[in-house]
């Protein structure tokens, strides 16, 4: 696998490509998905090609956030509407999550943020924040 963790389009990423592109991150990668499922069921993991391959989790249609598997780490992204914008802050998530939100940028799908992920130390906040995505 490349540093973006690209393979052939045709072919989605093994475990094995993964614990190899991610390395010390993998388990707080399994970890995470996890936790997100206990906050969101049901979910379902769909993987996406486009110039690399990304990790949608999916509650029924809506898509909750991306994965992307990245070298030595992974990125949790986010497109959050204005509601679930207020309920995070409501919810008073971790002031430097709390701070990226404010800072992503505004497109038609709400704000783009991304939270880069080497180890499990904010994955608690963020599947807290998947939660909140869902509901709101």
């Amino acid at each position: 696998m490349t540093s973006k963790a690209s393979t052939p389009q045709t072919r989605r990423p093994t475990a094995d490509q993964l614990r190899s592109t991610l390395g010390a991150a993998y388990p707080a990668w399994v970890e995470f998905q996890a936790l997100v499922a206990e906050r969101v069921a049901p979910i379902t993991p769909v993987w996406k090609f486009s110039t690399t391959w990304s990790l949608r989790i999916v509650h029924r249609r809506r898509v909750i956030l991306y994965l992307s598997p990245r070298q030595g780490h992974f990125v949790v992204s986010f497109a959050l509407g204005e509601r679930a914008v207020a309920a995070a802050h409501a919810a008073k998530l971790a002031a430097g999550v709390l701070e990226e939100i404010d800072r992503a940028p505004r497109y038609a799908e709400g704000r783009g943020v991304r939270f880069p992920v080497r180890g499990n130390r904010r994955l608690v906040t963020l599947a807290r924040l998947a939660q909140i995505k869902h509901e709101n």
